[in-house]
């Protein structure tokens, strides 16, 4: 089964168990060709959709022995991404702490759990982290001592994009402060644009809305995404953009035009369906640039607003 092989592969080549290390428990984030890591530490997001992966996993076929026993790993890279205890200990590149994935005060995800604690990358979010959409479900099939947990983490992440979104444009930065504020990095000088990360964010908002209908806000931030985009040109349209909509980067990403269709799940004007079209009609990203990031984005999208990427409850 092809779910199987590439589990098979993550646990293999990205499942980090060596107790001596300090991201234990975790998923190295990046790997070369030949499944060597680029990096011994995870992203987030990564973990996030691990969870709720095998979860569906287990409602689809049913848990396995080992590895292949589901629901038993998703409840213990669920309960990492909150207990994940601090660790400080060599990687191949540096000495690294690294903790939980959460913020547990304010209920949010981090953009990374290694670095100092309260600074760094564990001082603020990234907008296409939050996924209420999966917490929901995190609430009602994880560990039962968490559940009240993401129960609240769902209501941080959805008002959380009404914090972090222009209220003109509905951009959102690559990364945000817990409230909302963009950041800015010498490692990526558009962590306080919309940029690649930001691409995500109404995807995100967008099916949360489609799956639960609990925050009528996300249907006026996909209209008001999509009438930004809808006054660029929808075949010119670029790819990078300060919040307030001053374009930086031109050239115009699959992956953008991927979500943005995505982002019709939620909204309810008449443009919705020409983002929809204009996905329908982009060819399939096959570059070697393209495949990874703006390719799985566009697989995303046509499951997402063909209703294919469904809820299949653990047995």
């Amino acid at each position: 089964m092809e779910f199987d092989a590439i589990w098979n592969y993550a646990v293999t080549h990205m499942y980090i168990s060596n107790p001596a290390h300090p991201s234990e428990g975790y998923f190295a984030w990046s790997l070369k060709r030949d499944g060597s890591p680029n990096s011994e530490t995870p992203a987030p997001d990564g973990e996030e959709y691990f969870v709720t992966a095998l979860y569906f996993a287990c409602g689809r076929w049913g848990n396995g022995t080992g590895i292949y026993d589901y629901k038993t790993w998703a409840d213990k890279i669920l309960t990492a991404i909150r207990h994940h205890p601090e660790k400080t200990g060599p990687t191949f590149r540096r000495t690294e702490t690294v903790g939980p994935m959460v913020n547990e005060e304010r209920k949010m995800i981090l953009f990374v759990p290694n670095g100092n604690p309260n600074s760094g990358g564990r001082s603020f979010s990234d907008p296409s982290y939050h996924l209420p959409h999966f917490y929901e479900l995190w609430a009602r099939w994880g560990p039962p001592a968490d559940r009240t947990f993401w129960t609240a983490a769902a209501d941080t992440s959805r008002n959380y994009f009404n914090k972090a979104t222009h209220p003109l444009t509905g951009l959102a930065p690559d990364y945000g402060h817990f409230d909302g504020r963009p950041v800015e990095t010498p490692f990526n000088p558009n962590s306080k644009n919309f940029a690649y990360d930001s691409w995500r964010t109404a995807m995100n908002w967008s099916v949360d809305w489609s799956w639960w209908q609990k925050d009528p806000r996300q249907q006026t931030l996909s209209n008001r995404i999509q009438a930004f985009f809808y006054k660029q040109s929808l075949d010119i349209y670029g790819s990078v953009y300060t919040l307030d909509g001053q374009i930086i980067n031109k050239g115009q990403g699959a992956g953008l035009i991927a979500t943005n269709a995505t982002a019709s799940l939620a909204a309810n004007h008449v443009i919705a369906k020409d983002f929809v079209e204009a996905l329908w009609n982009q060819p399939v990203p096959d570059s070697f640039g393209a495949r990874y990031y703006s390719g799985l984005l566009h697989l995303m999208s046509l499951l997402h607003c063909s209703g294919q990427f469904r809820i299949y409850a653990p047995r």
